[in-house]
């Protein structure tokens, strides 16, 4: 949520998207290392991140971890340090958070829209039909915490010499064949919005790479270009971690695998209860991935009138999201119509989302099964 109007609304439900009070009850242990962090002063860029990052590199796996003012700064630094500029093209999927466009569209790229697969993530056999002389990079995004199929991806990156940056923005801790985020990319970006699965206490974002050139280049980018506290080597941004934000950060992870699995219980149990409407459609889900869950979005007939009924039950159904991106407004420009990414369009007329996270109850998830098997009277 955003704007004092939409929090009033939305936390009326009694079964909510937003679980913010039940994850920070504890908060007191948090306010103790705010506490030293006020007698140590190191506001920006303290001590705390870098313990952060560390922890990060740590779950994912990779060499070097930066912490940033947000996922989509993280997007946004990590196409700059790839060279992305005016003019060229990044392929990216149709069915995505506007962040993800927007990273794009603010270094003065043009995106490039890709239909989606059943798993809703974009589909690698449309790529390379995409690509042009202009093309520069992809940035696929791991919708709902499933990873994308990044092996393909990356044989189509390499052939054509194009970047990759991971919108890993819902994928805290996912892995798909035994590898997570970031391995394929020369970056993967997270988010730690405070509805992420790790999350912090406002905006917070991180990229982590293997690339040692990538590194140093977004270690420049997301503080003013200084090399040091006196030498600017380029002009660039101001996109750091806030200190403060890392020690919630760093309390959560003391949390992350038990709200991981908490998360794919719920998902699961919804799966198996919902699978017998016949008028709810299950994504793919697949054996070799550990998807997480930031939503769990279905398919469903009759989306909206079944989106009221459940919120005049008292759940919170939201959706995420119903207009695809080549369709918003501010994408008239890129000149798409209707039709072009019809799996998006088809998408986007009929997913639901349901809350998934660790504080919903057993009895409750039976309440929102049981509402919807109201609604279509089986």
């Amino acid at each position: 949520n955003y704007l004092p109007i939409q929090y009033s609304k939305t936390n009326k439900l009694k079964i909510n998207h937003n679980y913010l009070q039940d994850q920070f009850n504890d908060n007191e242990e948090i306010f103790e290392d705010i506490r030293k962090l006020v007698k140590r002063g190191d506001y920006t860029l303290g001590q705390s991140v870098n313990d952060f990052e560390e922890k990060f590199k740590s779950i994912t796996n990779t060499k070097y971890a930066l912490g940033v003012g947000s996922g989509t700064d993280a997007i946004f630094l990590s196409l700059i340090a790839g060279g992305i500029e005016k003019g060229d093209e990044v392929i990216t999927t149709a069915y995505t958070f506007y962040a993800t466009i927007g990273a794009i569209v603010t270094t003065g790229a043009k995106p490039v829209f890709v239909d989606i697969g059943d798993d809703y993530n974009i589909d690698p056999k449309q790529i390379e039909k995409a690509i042009t002389k202009k093309t520069k990079a992809i940035v696929p995004v791991h919708w709902s915490g499933l990873i994308c199929e990044m092996q393909k991806i990356k044989q189509i990156a390499d052939k054509h010499n194009l970047l990759i940056i991971e919108d890993a923005c819902h994928a805290i801790n996912a892995e798909r064949d035994n590898f997570k985020a970031g391995f394929y990319g020369d970056t993967a970006c997270f988010s730690m919005h405070p509805l992420k699965n790790l999350n912090v206490w406002g905006d917070g974002g991180i990229v982590v790479t293997n690339s040692k050139k990538m590194f140093s280049k977004i270690s420049l980018l997301r503080n003013h270009g200084l090399r040091n506290r006196d030498v600017c080597e380029i002009f660039a941004y101001n996109s750091r971690l806030d200190t403060l934000q890392a020690i919630v950060g760093l309390h959560l992870f003391k949390k992350i695998d038990a709200i991981t699995n908490k998360r794919i219980e719920n998902a699961k149990y919804f799966d198996d209860k919902l699978s017998s409407i016949p008028q709810v459609n299950i994504p793919i889900r697949l054996k070799s991935a550990k998807q997480v869950y930031h939503i769990y979005v279905i398919k469903v007939k009759d989306r909206d009138k079944l989106q009221s009924f459940l919120i005049d039950k008292n759940i919170d159904a939201k959706v995420h999201y119903p207009i695809p991106m080549h369709l918003q407004p501010a994408s008239k420009f890129l000149n798409y119509k209707e039709g072009d990414f019809p799996k998006a369009e088809d998408t986007c007329k009929n997913v639901l989302s349901l809350p998934v996270h660790e504080f919903i109850t057993k009895s409750e998830c039976d309440y929102v099964i049981n509402s919807i098997k109201e609604f279509y009277k089986c």
